[in-house]
């Protein structure tokens, strides 16, 4: 079930991944402001990355957070090439190799988490708990996003951003995976947090894109939203973390890569509304400004 699982969530990624490069583009021409909704293609990349993520939520309901999580992370080496695209221009080598060490770095993170599949048991208090910590994330990201600029600004509404979107996935886990054949279970206000946790997450995403910077705003939500769930999964869900010394140095290593992977691709410009001519692969910050 585990391995239906992982083919579900890779669908469902590359969906996902092509999705966010299309509203990416229109977030940036348009502001995260209600005129996206005028957009059709704004709705055509929302209706291809909403379809990835039913993909992903079916996939959880296969296997364990920690097995379909780190899935998602590979979807940056896809991503963003193809929003260089959507601007006429080939990608970066910045790009292509900051994605490549985010990718590695966080995949070879989760690979570090021991696979064990539980049955998923969420107390109300429990999650009315962490629905706080996740709000306070929120509000704390959102207030430092207003005083910050370029890249920095991205980073932050992205982890806002990303922390939503690993809510839904626990709560998604919590739900497909507890039914164990009885509808009946859906009947509670976990599947209700759902759909409301979705929107807010979709919100938070077009704010971090409409600042231009792609790469950092995707990598930062695709390396907070599995590691918000792994944990949420070990703490709310009784799902396991690595416990051996072994496994320090290759987390440190780990760790480096997606750290690394992340400062590069904040270092790149941000990406206009219209096609961009490069002369080099990634032109100071001082030259752009901020476009949100």
């Amino acid at each position: 079930m585990t391995l239906v699982g992982v083919l579900i969530a890779l669908a469902g990624a590359l969906g996902y991944a092509v999705g966010a490069a299309m509203q990416q583009y229109e977030a940036v021409a348009e502001g995260a402001t209600l005129r996206l909704v005028r957009r059709p293609r704004w709705w055509i990349g929302g209706v291809i990355g909403f379809t990835g993520a039913c993909l992903h939520a079916v996939a959880l309901s296969f296997a364990p957070l920690v097995a379909v999580q780190p899935i998602s992370v590979a979807t940056l080496v896809f991503a963003v090439p193809l929003a260089a695209f959507m601007y006429g221009r080939r990608p970066y080598r910045a790009e292509i190799l900051g994605s490549i060490a985010v990718a590695v770095g966080l995949l070879w993170l989760m690979l570090l988490v021991p696979q064990h599949s539980v049955t998923p048991r969420l107390s109300t208090g429990a999650a009315l708990g962490f629905l706080a910590v996740i709000g306070l994330i929120v509000l704390v990201t959102q207030v430092l996003g207003k005083r910050a600029h370029g890249p920095s600004k991205a980073l932050l509404l992205s982890v806002g951003a990303g922390v939503v979107t690993a809510s839904v996935s626990t709560f998604v886990r919590v739900v497909g995976g507890g039914m164990q054949g009885d509808w009946g279970r859906l009947l509670h206000w976990f599947t209700v947090a759902v759909p409301v946790l979705l929107v807010c997450a979709v919100v938070l995403l077009q704010r971090s894109y409409a600042v231009g910077y792609f790469g950092i705003a995707y990598a930062g939500v695709q390396v907070i939203d599995p590691i918000t769930s792994v944990l949420a999964g070990a703490i709310l869900l009784g799902e396991p973390l690595p416990t051996s010394p072994s496994t320090a140095i290759p987390a440190m290593i780990a760790a480096a890569l997606t750290i690394g992977g992340t400062i590069t691709l904040g270092r790149l410009a941000p990406d206009h509304s219209k096609p961009v001519v490069a002369t080099t692969e990634s032109r100071p910050l001082t030259a752009t400004s901020d476009l949100n």
